[in-house]
């Protein structure tokens, strides 16, 4: 791999192979070197990580990471009244965490409580999907067939 002075560009480019993290953007190099990975694998497992009962009333804010101490934090918001049930369960949490990504990831949790209804990670649940509107449109279709068949996949999709 040969270093090349360009003197009309900015920079040096680099002939021959890169590695990855060259080719990325800048910003995007940031967001990885602040281990932006680590509070989006935690945001996606959450509920496995902590369980049905906490998963309810908590959710993980922010994650912050110095390599000098070796002290990761990892924020969690929690719903007023049940910081009790956190707190007991915080070193159970950090052993899952790091169980996960197979490497001390957590050294400590910080709680940080809320009022009110979480949000975040509530579960959207389909009622019907198709809605009164759309049934009107599908009852003034004249076709039979086209009908019957907008109202079957209708019915598979509310099984699912």
């Amino acid at each position: 791999m040969q270093f090349k002075s360009n003197f009309k560009q900015r920079y040096r480019s680099i002939q021959g192979l890169r590695s990855f993290k060259d080719t990325l953007p800048t910003k995007v190099r940031k967001i990885l070197k602040k281990r932006g990975h680590i509070f989006s694998e935690t945001l996606d497992n959450w509920r496995f990580i902590v369980g049905d009962e906490l998963f309810k009333v908590c959710y993980p804010k922010s994650y912050k990471s110095e390599n000098k101490l070796n002290t990761n934090i990892l924020n969690v918001m929690v719903k007023r009244g049940h910081e009790v049930d956190m707190e007991y369960s915080k070193n159970h949490i950090i052993q899952k965490m790091n169980n996960y990504f197979g490497r001390n990831v957590v050294g400590k949790i910080k709680l940080i409580t809320f009022e009110g209804d979480q949000k975040k990670f509530t579960k959207i649940e389909k009622k019907s999907v198709t809605k009164s509107h759309y049934l009107e449109k599908i009852s003034k279709i004249k076709n039979d067939k086209i009908k019957n068949s907008l109202l079957e996949l209708s019915k598979n999709f509310k099984k699912k």
